[in-house]
């Protein structure tokens, strides 16, 4: 039986709790007790567990409140979870932390199990129709339901008194610690002057004599209902007795000498080696609660009080209390507290001066005795009982506890090792004590949760609480002793008198030796043969104060008698111990005076002879004192075994002969001890209730009919008393509740089931009524209490049923129904008939039995129908569908909600068997889904629960309530005691977040009570017009209370839905249900519905478990271009939860994306289509989120949305972190592996994988720098440009955003006129979709036309042809690409490179577009072509003719020197601008552009010169602009030439003017000058080569390489001669097709002439000559050097003279002047130089 009832089927075996010590009794109570039936059936009523009904109360016990879990429902910028566990923190409790675990939602997702024919099914998510069950309004229902039966907590669990713990901690004395001490503590109650419990032993045992054994003091346990002023603590030392002539126990109490002398220490230790008996010392009376308390459990502790006010009142919370209390008895009594234990500490106890009797204490007129000169310290704690749920019981009986073991408990805090240690430190430091010590005992253990009794050790020592034997209520412990106390002895004459106490079995032998029945009062010994009492020491009267306890046999016999020996000891130190001396007998008859409770007086015999109790015998006997009664003594009985009741001792007497069958069959005395059992008062009927319940079961199951009628109508006698007389208004009384539900076992399977023989006395009870005959009134008590019957027959049969097929049943099949008898089936019938006609006969007289007794029926039906019926299995209501359409939202909640139920509750095969019968009832079932989740979202800040379906906050359409009257009865409880007293709740880490989001303005007279009534006068009121007007009218607390109802509920629906999901995908992977496979609608409808909801913490933690299980079974489906709307939207959530701040999401975000990752090598090999599409979700993500922040100073910095993102994507790629992520997830390591079927070869490549995350990082961050430029853009068109163009390359793979945001840099060009920028774009575009064309042969352009366009535009990448068919995303890609829109840009740049003057590109593109007019047959719009052609070809003539070099461009070189650059510190920028642009146009643009940037106190500088710059030398924290202007290099240029560039008009040809090098010289000295003459003169010519060419996408592009020359000053002086020689000769060369070309010629050698023969140009020839040819510089030169001068000088001669010449046949009459200026100048020139080169005169 017991491994049936803890198979976990149907009843659940609970473990007896046992509060007291005697878990076992004595030999003779645990041998066979076959012969005592009674006995046997009382030990089993105590010891045998209880047996709990699971499915009793499934839907018919009373009303629970329901406890919710906070659900967190996080934001891209909320960690609730996070904050939540820090708060546990700092409150001293442990959080769950990792991934899985849930502040209030802890950490995991709850889960709960239901077994579903026979197999137990894991569920995501708790159930959804508790928290909202809309059938009936249940609590209405039940109030007109009569005989409610509801679940009684049984008795022994119910207490509302008080535990109190005590330990004796430390004694210790002025005088010294030299001599044993032992002593007694117990509950006392001083106005009845009684005691209320047995005593607690303790002993101190001084250094000496602990023999080297170290031991702890164990803790007492007292009981009490409530406090009381009256109830103290009575405390009674005892020491050794006191020697003749030796040293007096007034040593302890003597003012000099205050310590012992050395003699003294050793006679007393010495005479306590040798003295084994004891004599009163000291005593004690501590109080435990303030005189003021009455009888209840609140108040204030009195100050002298142990029990502070946060021990003794009713209060849980828990206060450090350090009191100093005032007198109590004698002396002062110090506190000293830590968290809910009190030390005490008791100086100046009462010392013991002579004989006193426990009554004497509290007589005002005793005498007072010189106190006792020492401390005792005691330990006391107080527990609160509260009612306990049975459940909380652990399977060993005792409560259930978080703490540890009250030994190890003891152990861990290191007080009181032993009484020797404490007590020798105490003489040494006289009466001081430690606090810390005492704090230390007190803090090392917390054992109250909610006032429960708990930690109760096993050595601790549980004392019994004498009153509560005395209570009206069953027994449920099994206790059977007797409690003896001697009193008084009255002697004519002094003796030093104790005496030995023994039970003796019988009389005869009087050498024989006692029965060991006696409790030790030393540990590790359980039962002795006798006990000794104090010594008396000198006494006439003597007084003893001892409580022996003794175990009683079983079965009293009148030869069982107490027998006393009365000794008396000499007390002198002799050559051996003292030895005492027997002086008297009393003998005590145990069954003739067990039942007193008055005190007995007895004579004391001199000697014992044999048979000594016999009156024949007694006579014979001398006495003392004349025979006078002398000895008082006291007994006390506490036995659940013996009833003091005769009647029933009588019917546990008849009860045993009938069933040893010593009695004949139905004897007349069985049947009058069961008449007389009517006649019992009610205390004891109650005390032994469930032991006489179970005899007369037993007889009406195994009796005759006589008998069992007789025992049937004294059962219904006895119910109806208790139901009476013990009723606490409750229709049922708990008494019998508690027995039927949990103490009836059926005999434990020893007897046959009683339900047999109870249903057919019962039914033939019945069927006389029926039949007329005369019953009597005991028939309306049966109708009465038939609950108590109809309750007591499905409990037989079940456990019958358990019984049966428990050994013989497979494992986890379901118990088959149970068989009855035809017999007993016909009797079961025929008494439901009969009572169902007393229900029918009685509703005609409205008598409330009828109802009762119809409710039992009704209960009775759904008991038998779980047993003897097979179990009900759900079914699919889904047949009959319901129709939303005419339904209201509430309606629809209602029905839905249902509907989650059921299905929650359908096995497997059943779900299955509704999806395989159309495709068309599957997608109406998932439109069901969907529903729920729309009408169940939660939405914090918008709509709510309450109102209807809007996303609008603001909402101002009719009222449509979540909230109704339908309610299930649970959510009606809750709304209802969601009341305004919790204005200042206990803030635990599960609900602390939300209550610190309240607003402070909690208390409002004007508000409903309780959230019910504030919904429904809200409504009423129309206060509610809107969701967010009816949620601001309410209490912040009721809001609070509202939602964490509505988050519990949107939580329950969404795992339900995501758990109905998962078996759906199973099920269709296998193909054996009726669903589209060619897209999986249903699926991804509802993941759509999940991913685009605010779901709860909780969700998201199962959810990926599922969403990974979802891919391994239908990727192929799922990733197929049919779905890639489900897959976008799929990729954009995953994005958009990587966003979260919540780690437990976002990394689970992360692992979603590894997921699509692994499907996409799985089935593609590679990512190149899941790139585009991440790259367009990514777009999108970002028009939605916050990429930036404001900062304090008013700029803009990354937010940290973007830095999650960022972590998110980084993260995706990370090799070292994956197994973590997806442990995290719940995943296996290798749930990544792409390796298809029959291969072995994974596909998974984390480079790839890499590369997927740079392109999407690169992204993310070119679009948070164009958000970071914000307000700069329209002052920083340059950084502008870069952004668009940044952000047009991140996107390059994907031709539509790519196409975008070049469109959007050509819109920016144009706005800052950069015609020939704008134009770059528009071919780039052009080139984007021209690639794509040519990729896919849908043009009629080759690859050829894609190089010509290349040349235009360098920039155009070929990496986008391969991107082009990957990006075929629904919404995207290469279906715009066409070629009608490649003309339409191609004429777009076209029109901007004509704006911006660069012809020669015009004529390129044209060419271009002329091959698609062509192919087109367009012959009007080749005309227009070949008419733009010949107008391009003549604007580039014009160009070439102009005398003035043309110049489409100027450039400058930038360089940036600073910290408050950020990233174009030390970077140099080749600036494009348009040729009007002059350097202080730029210097001034740029000085704006960055002056704006600065803060307040920096300053901008601009380096005036064009050398080089060494930026470490700068001055920090200043920003430095150096700009130059610079000459773009022609690609046949040589850089090395010495000579001065000059661009003339023939250099110029018809060709693509695209310049990637830059040049510019700086003049320099090497003698430290600024600037020298020509001999001095160096020149540093720098060439820097850019990223790009010009004109490029932008206007400025990055120096990547910079080479420098230098030029000595002659190679200056000579290239200068050599430069211009080579323009005359350039002039007079060139050759002129036609007489009127000669006037240009004219004037460029008028120009040229003109600055070369002038004699006063120093820097000209002359000034050479001058400079090199003449003085010390002549002789630096090397003769190389000097040569090649002299020949340059020679040759220019030459050619000037030869141009003269020219320039003579050229000119008119107008121009004869000029050309004698010339000859003249010439001429001079000549002479000039003849000084310095005489040959030239003979050369000219």
């Amino acid at each position: 039986m017991a491994d049936l009832l803890s198979s976990g089927q149907r009843f659940r075996r609970l473990p007896r709790p046992s509060f007291t010590v005697d878990s076992e009794l004595d030999p003779l109570l645990r041998e066979n007790l076959e012969q005592w039936p009674h006995l046997n059936e009382l030990v089993q009523c105590y010891k045998a567990d209880w047996v709990k009904d699971e499915n009793k109360y499934g839907h018919y016990e009373s009303i629970p409140s329901i406890s919710f879990q906070s659900q967190i429902f996080e934001g891209p910028d909320t960690d609730i979870e996070t904050e939540l566990r820090l708060a546990n923190n700092r409150q001293g409790r442990n959080g769950d932390a990792t991934d899985d675990d849930d502040p209030s939602t802890s950490g995991r997702h709850s889960s709960d199990t239901s077994s579903s024919d026979g197999t137990f099914q894991k569920h995501f998510g708790a159930s959804p129709l508790p928290a909202y069950e809309p059938v009936f309004d249940w609590e209405n229902e039940r109030s007109v339901i009569f005989g409610q039966r509801t679940p009684e907590v049984p008795p022994t669990l119910c207490g509302s008194g008080l535990k109190i713990y005590i330990k004796a901690l430390s004694l210790a004395f002025q005088a010294g610690f030299v001599e044993p001490f032992y002593g007694t503590i117990c509950l006392y109650h001083r106005e009845r002057r009684e005691k209320l419990s047995e005593d607690f032993y303790f002993q101190f045992l001084p250094n000496e004599m602990q023999d080297g054994m170290v031991s702890l003091q164990r803790r007492a346990i007292f009981s009490l209902d409530s406090p009381s002023s009256s109830v103290c603590l009575l405390i009674q030392l005892e020491k050794p007795a006191t020697e003749e002539g030796g040293v007096t126990p007034s040593v302890y109490s003597r003012k000099e000498p205050v310590h012992l002398t050395e003699r003294e220490k050793q006679k007393l230790q010495v005479w306590a080696r040798i003295m084994p008996y004891r004599e009163s010392f000291a005593w004690a009376v501590v109080p435990l609660f303030e005189s003021n308390i009455g009888g209840g459990v609140g108040g204030i502790a009195s100050p002298s009080s142990p029990l502070a006010p946060s021990i003794s009142g009713s209060s849980s919370q828990e206060s450090n209390i350090d009191l100093i209390g005032r007198t109590a008895s004698d002396g002062r009594m110090t506190h000293y507290s830590s968290g809910s234990a009190v030390i005490v500490e008791i100086p100046n106890l009462n010392r013991v001066k002579e004989s006193y009797v426990e009554e004497l204490l509290q007589d005002p007129k005793r005498k007072v005795h010189k106190p006792v000169k020492g401390s005792l310290r005691l330990e006391v704690e107080k527990l609160q009982a509260s009612h306990l749920d049975i459940d909380t019981l652990s399977e060993t009986g005792s409560l259930s506890n978080d703490s540890n073991d009250a030994a190890e408990r003891l152990g861990e805090t290191g007080m009181l090792k032993s009484t020797g240690n404490s007590t020798g430190r105490t003489s040494n430091g006289g009466s001081k004590w430690n606090v810390n010590e005492a704090r230390e005992v007190g803090g090392s253990r917390s054992n109250t949760i909610q006032g429960a009794v708990l930690e109760i050790g096993n050595d601790d020592f549980r004392a019994l609480d004498f009153r509560a034997l005395t209570k009206n209520e069953p027994f449920s412990q099994l206790l059977h002793c007797l409690f003896v106390y001697p009193l008084t002895v009255n002697l004519s004459r002094k003796r030093n008198l104790f005496m030995r106490v023994e039970l003796r079995k019988d009389d005869v032998d009087i050498r024989k030796h006692a029965l060991e029945v006696i409790y030790t009062k030393d540990r590790g010994v359980s039962f002795q043969k006798w006990a000794h009492t104090q010594v008396a020491v000198g006494a006439r009267t003597a007084c003893f104060h001892d409580e022996i306890k003794l175990c009683l046999p079983a079965i009293l016999t009148a030869q069982h008698h107490l027998l006393f020996t009365f000794y008396h000891i000499d007390l002198q130190t002799k050559l051996e111990a003292p030895k005492p001396v027997i002086i008297g007998y009393a003998a005590l008859p145990l069954t003739t005076h067990v039942q007193l409770r008055s005190d007995i007086n007895l004579p004391i015999m001199r000697e014992l002879l044999p048979h000594y109790l016999q009156e024949t015998v007694k006579e014979r006997l001398e006495y003392l004192e004349d025979g006078r009664l002398v000895f008082k003594l006291r007994f006390r009985l506490c036995s659940s075994l013996y009833p003091m009741n005769e009647r029933i001792r009588d019917f546990f007497l008849e009860y045993d002969r009938h069933i040893l069958r010593t009695s004949p069959p139905w004897g007349s005395e069985l049947l009058e001890a069961i008449n007389s059992l009517k006649n019992v008062d009610s205390t004891a009927l109650l005390q032994f209730l469930q032991p006489i319940l179970n005899m007369l079961l037993h007889l009406i199951g195994d009796g005759g009919e006589t008998l069992q009628v007789a025992a049937f109508r004294a059962m219904v006698n006895i119910l109806t008393r208790v139901q009476h007389e013990s009723s606490d208004g409750a229709e049922r009384n708990r008494f019998l509740v508690h027995y039927v539900d949990y103490a009836f076992d059926d005999f434990g399977g020893r007897q046959p089931p009683v339900y047999p023989g109870l249903s057919t006395v019962w039914g033939s009870l019945a069927r006389s009524k029926a039949k007329g005959y005369r019953v009597g009134p005991v028939y309306d008590d049966v109708l009465s209490m038939a609950w108590v019957f109809l309750e007591l027959i499905v409990k037989s049969m079940a456990l019958e049923q358990a019984r049966l097929f428990y050994n013989s049943l497979p494992a986890g099949e379901d118990i088959p129904p149970l068989q009855l008898k035809e017999g007993v089936f016909r009797c079961i019938g025929q008494l439901y008939d009969c009572l169902l006609t007393e229900v029918h006969e009685r509703c005609k007289k409205g008598l409330s039995l009828a109802k009762r007794l119809n409710s039992s029926l009704a209960f009775f039906c759904y008991d038998l129908l779980s047993i003897i019926e097979p179990r009900q299995v759900f079914e699919l209501i889904l047949d009959e569908m319901p129709v939303f359409y005419n339904l209201s939202t509430v309606e629809k909640r209602e029905v839905l909600i249902c509907i989650m139920q059921i299905i929650r509750n359908l096995d497997d095969p059943s779900l299955i068997k509704a999806w395989q019968q159309s495709i068309a009832r599957t997608r109406l079932f998932f439109k069901l889904l969907e529903e729920c989740l729309v009408l169940f979202e939660h939405r914090k800040s918008a709509d709510s629960m309450i109102i209807g379906n809007s996303r609008s906050p603001d909402v101002e359409g009719p009222v449509s309530p979540k909230y109704s009257d339908r309610l299930s009865p649970a959510i009606n409880s809750y709304l209802t005691e969601a009341s305004r007293q919790e204005i200042r709740p206990q803030v635990t880490p599960e609900s602390g977040y939300l209550w610190q989001r309240l607003s402070p303005q909690l208390s409002s007279p004007s508000q409903p009570y309780s959230l019910r009534e504030a919904l429904a006068q809200a409504q009423s009121s129309r206060i509610g017009a809107s969701s967010r007007a009816l949620r601001e009218s309410l209490h912040p607390i009721f809001r609070q209370k509202l939602e964490l109802w509505e988050e519990n509920i949107s939580a329950s629906v969404s795992l339900q839905i995501l758990e109905i999901t998962e078996k759906f995908s199973r099920a269709a992977a296998d193909h054996s249900i009726g669903t589209d496979y060619g897209k999986l609608d249903c699926i991804t409808a509802i993941f759509m519905a999940f991913l685009s909801r605010s779901q709860p913490l909780v969700f998201w933690k199962a959810f990926f478990a599922v969403f990974n299980s979802l891919f391994n079974l239908h990727g192929a489906t799922l990733m197929a271009r049919e779905n890639d709307r489900f897959l976008k939207q799929v990729a954009f959530h995953l994005l958009r939860l990587a966003v979260f701040r919540n780690d437990s999401i976002r990394k689970r975000a992360v692992v979603g994306l590894q997921i699509l990752v692994r499907n996409s090598f799985y089935y593609f090999q590679n990512t190149a289509r899941l790139r585009v599409m991440l790259t367009i979700t990514l777009s999108e993500l970002m028009s939605d989120i916050q990429v930036t922040q404001m900062k304090s100073d008013g700029s803009l910095e990354e937010s940290g949305e973007a830095r999650r993102l960022r972590k998110s994507l980084d993260e995706m790629a990370m090799e070292e972190r994956s197994g973590d992520l997806l442990k995290g997830c719940g995943l296996s390591e290798n749930a990544l592996d792409a390796i298809s079927e029959g291969s072995t070869q994974n596909h998974w490549s984390w480079s790839e994988v890499k590369q997927l995350s740079v392109t999407l990082l690169r992204a993310l961050d070119a679009g948070i720098e164009h958000a970071l430029l914000g307000s700069m853009m329209s002052i920083d068109r340059y950084a502008a440009a870069e952004s668009f163009h940044r952000l047009a390359w991140a996107y390059a793979h994907v031709p539509d955003l790519h196409i975008m945001w070049l469109l959007h840099l050509c819109d920016a060009h144009q706005e800052m006129q950069s015609w020939a920028e704008a134009a770059q774009c528009a071919v780039a575009v052009a080139g984007v979709i021209m690639q794509a064309l040519v990729g896919r042969n849908e043009a009629v352009w080759g690859k050829e036309h894609v190089t010509a366009l290349r040349k235009i535009c360098p920039m155009v990448s070929s990496a986008v042809i391969g991107e082009a068919s990957a990006a075929e995303v629904e919404g995207y890609g290469a279906s715009k690409l066409t070629v009608d829109s490649a003309v339409k840009y191609l004429q777009l740049a076209n029109k901007l490179f004509s704006q911006a003057e660069l012809h020669h590109f015009c004529a390129s593109i044209l060419e271009l577009i002329i091959p698609v007019y062509k192919n087109r047959r367009a012959f009007g719009q080749l005309a227009k072509c070949h008419t733009s052609l010949t107008n391009i070809y003549e604007s580039i003539l014009e160009q070439e003719s102009s005398p003035i070099p043309f110049t489409n461009a100027t450039y400058y070189r930038v360089g940036f020197y600073g910290d408050n650059f950020g990233k174009l510190d030390r970077k140099e920028y080749i600036y494009r601008e348009a040729r009007d642009v002059r350097l202080g146009d730029i210097m001034e643009k740029l000085s704006h552009i960055y002056e704006s940037r600065l803060d307040s106190g920096q300053t901008l500088h601009v380096i005036p010169d064009s050398r080089q710059v060494n930026a470490d030398e700068l001055q920090p924290g200043v920003s430095y602009l150096q700009i130059t202007s610079v000459d773009p290099v022609m690609e046949d240029e040589d850089l090395d030439s010495r000579k001065e560039r000059i661009i003339s008009l023939s250099s110029g040809s018809c060709r693509a003017r695209v310049f990637d090098r830059f040049l510019f010289d700086t003049p320099f000295t090497k003698n430290g000058k600024t600037q020298g003459g020509l001999e001095d003169q160096w020149k540093r010519r720098t060439v820097l080569q850019t990223e790009g060419s010009f004109p490029a996408l932008v206007n400025r592009l990055l120096v990547v390489k910079s080479d420098s020359r230098e030029f000595s000053p002659i190679e200056n002086a000579i290239g200068m001669i050599e430069t211009r020689t080579a323009a005359l000769r350039n002039e007079l060369e060139e050759p002129r097709s036609s007489e009127g070309d000669q006037l240009p010629r004219l004037q460029g050698l008028q120009r040229i002439l003109q600055g070369s023969v002038a004699v006063q140009v120093n820097s000209g020839v002359l000034g050479v000559c001058t400079a090199f040819l003449s003085g010390e510089p002549a002789t630096r030169l090397r003769s190389q050097e000097l040569q090649q001068l002299i020949a340059a000088l020679l040759e220019f001669m030459a050619v000037c003279k030869r141009a003269i010449r020219v320039h003579s046949r050229l000119i008119g009459e107008e121009d004869q002047d000029f050309h004698t200026q010339l000859v003249n100048g010439f001429q001079s020139l000549t002479a000039e130089l003849s000084h310095y080169i005489p040959a030239i005169l003979s050369e000219l």
